[in-house]
This record gives C-alpha cells, structure tokens and sequence, in this order.
C-alpha cells in the first residue's frame, strides 16, 4: 500500500526545455498564470489598503461597530478570511483547470516520451 511508489528511471534523463516546448505545458503554465498574477494583485491591493487605512485613517478604523469590535479589527479578519478564501478557490481551479494537464504532462514523462536519448534518436531518424 504505502509502499507502492513508481520508482523513475534513473538511467534515463528527460530533456524539460522539450517538455516545456509543448502545447500541453504552455496551455498549463497560462492557465496557471492567468489565476495566479490577477490574484495576486488583487490581494495585495486589499492588504495594503488595509495598512494604508490603518495607519492614515486611524479614525475611521477605530470606529466602533459592536462593543470593542471596531472596524480595524473586523477589516484584519476580513484578510483573514480573504486568504483562505483564495486558497479555497485556487485549490477548486487547480483541481478542474490545471490538474488534468499536469497529469497529462507526467504521463508523457514518466512514460519516457521526452527523453533525451529516445528525442535525440527519434530526431536522428533510427
């Protein structure tokens, strides 16, 4: 069970700037990118709209919502929130959207079609 690990073959080396050539692996590293970089910016908007709230509009964040919960404390769980939140939703993306090229792409690998003596053959024409 545990110890049903595919064991790669070491004797054979596989040319990844080949790999990285393909269709598939573009398609996945756009995909990729496509989620990652909008992502990433909108959170870093969010958080430093935060920072920059909590330190120039110190008034506004120390304004009280319920008891002694202000809204500086409500927006700094809201990132809280917000990094899960995206975490969750990466996870979904991956799973329907990057995960299937990935496999497809090991598979290729694995089952030595970008090896570098297999290519340089295939190449040479034996």
């Amino acid at each position: 069970m545990g110890n049903d690990a595919h064991m790669p073959d070491t004797g054979v080396s596989v040319d990844f700037q080949e790999v990285q050539q393909t269709p598939r692996f573009r398609e996945l590293r756009k995909r990729h990118r496509s989620f990652v970089f909008p992502m990433a910016v909108a959170f870093l908007l969010w958080y430093f709209a935060y920072v920059l709230l909590a330190d120039y509009a110190v008034g506004f964040m120390s304004t009280k919502v319920w008891g002694n919960v202000n809204v500086g404390l409500i927006l700094g769980l809201l990132q809280f929130v917000s990094t899960f939140g995206i975490t969750a939703w990466y996870v979904s993306y991956s799973n329907r959207r990057l995960d299937p090229i990935a496999q497809e792409i090991r598979t290729e690998i694995e089952g030595h079609e970008h090896d570098m003596q297999t290519g340089a053959a295939a190449r040479q024409g034996r």
